[in-house]
């Protein structure tokens, strides 16, 4: 495919955007190459600004689990837009999405509306932290949770000891209140715990990381969770960014019948908006302002057209009964193909999938953790990424994210996709 357009219209950005991106991972820095630049999406697909239609499996890194441009969620913005797109005062719209998330997920009472998946990560710690009168927080090696300095955080020099930043700006006074886990081990969490007796606030933790590949929670693994915490009187939050209204109608909760003491939303709850949300049990939530100390704010926080959006898509997703089923049988449709193909060219790889949610790793061992995935051959990858690309697949480009399934891809759509990538790994 031709990328001229795009290859022009990166170096117009290089020169009044930082590295010509307003996210890292657009930048192609883990594959190499020029970024490609959007004009439209419908459904399934995107069309780059050279005319190339490509199959998507990003789906603006997952809300768009109806497909692009879904026709009830661009009329409800379209609507309301036309109402006015911002007061700063409440609108009962407000209202309405929240009755719904609440009805829709487990174990919780209330919800607060923000304008991120960071945003949400951010607060919820800071309510865990307000609410509970401690200051540490254990967070995992592999699990993002945006870019609040709290959570950029390198692994320390022992179990028992804090982590360091790794990105400037990020303050060694920071750094000492987060202690960083290995995902998937409960005897490296004892271990911090019992480090830092009766000083831990929260754990927080993707219930499925999406952003190590994606990587599922070994069974008992999150009881376990939930037990340490019960024990020792902390907080467990649930990163949902991802897995939110996307897993299950009730989100990873429900998916595993593990209940967190604070829930983080974003990308799917706002239809594709910028959006995110947090909540939890009537006395956790009610210890924000203005009824409790611990502040939060923001203008455009429950902004009427990412309400509106995220209004229609679960209005949808709550009356669909088979969506999910529906987008794990696709999404297990596609694993299948991927393996079947992939072995009968012998590439060495490794799959994991949970519901929408799958990615392949180029790595004989199973991925389990951070480091685990981080053996996969990223040389590998990149040649898988480019040729996929060239085919008519967007895959997300980096190695260490998970890939999105729409409902609007078709089995076409999937047979094509698998089609292409026997053509591309008769080349690896």
């Amino acid at each position: 495919m031709i990328y001229k357009r795009s290859s022009a219209l990166f170096a117009e950005a290089e020169k009044v955007i930082p590295g010509g991106v307003n996210s890292p991972v657009r930048a192609f820095k883990g594959v190499g190459g020029t970024p490609i630049f959007v004009k439209e999406a419908k459904g399934a697909y995107l069309y780059d600004e050279d005319g190339n239609r490509l199959v998507d499996y990003i789906n603006s890194w997952g809300p768009m689990i109806l497909g692009h441009a879904h026709k009830p969620v661009v009329d409800a913005v379209v609507n309301k837009a036309k109402q006015g797109t911002s007061f700063g005062m409440p609108t009962q719209i407000e209202t309405r999405i929240a009755e719904l998330a609440i009805s829709m997920v487990p174990n919780i009472d209330k919800i607060r509306f923000v304008n991120s998946g960071t945003e949400a990560c951010m607060s919820a710690v800071r309510l865990a932290r307000g609410f509970s009168r401690k200051d540490k927080i254990i967070k995992f090696a592999g699990c993002y949770h945006g870019h609040s300095d709290s959570f950029l955080i390198q692994a320390g020099s022992g179990a028992s000891t804090f982590g360091t930043p790794n990105s400037p700006g990020v303050t060694q006074g920071t750094a000492k209140d987060t202690l960083l886990a290995t995902y998937n081990d409960l005897d490296n969490v004892k271990s911090l715990i019992e480090a830092n007796k009766d000083e831990v606030a929260c754990i927080i933790i993707e219930p499925v990381a999406g952003n190590m590949g994606c990587v599922p929670p070994k069974e008992g693994f999150l009881k376990g969770l939930r037990a340490l915490c019960d024990s020792n009187n902390i907080m467990l939050i649930f990163d949902e960014v991802m897995t939110g209204f996307r897993l299950a109608k009730g989100g990873a909760q429900e998916l595993f019948n593990i209940n967190a003491d604070i829930v983080c939303f974003g990308k799917v709850i706002g239809g594709g908006l910028p959006v995110g949300a947090f909540a939890a049990r009537d006395e956790i939530m009610d210890y924000l302002a203005p009824m409790g100390p611990v502040y939060q704010a923001g203008t455009l926080s429950g902004n009427p057209l990412a309400m509106a959006a995220g209004l229609a898509m679960l209005t949808e997703l709550n009356l669909d009964k088979e969506v999910f089923n529906r987008l794990a049988e696709k999404t297990e449709y596609l694993h299948q193909g991927i393996s079947r193909v992939l072995n009968n060219n012998g590439i060495t790889h490794t799959i994991n999938r949970v519901g929408s949610m799958i990615s392949v790793h180029f790595s004989e061992d199973y991925v389990v953790d951070f480091d685990s995935a981080a053996k996969g051959n990223n040389e590998t990858f990149k040649a898988f990424f480019h040729g996929l690309l060239n085919a008519g697949v967007y895959i997300a480009p980096s190695a260490f994210e998970t890939w999105f399934i729409t409902d609007a891809l078709s089995y076409e759509d999937l047979d094509f996709t698998i089609t292409a990538i026997d053509r591309v790994s008769k080349s690896l």
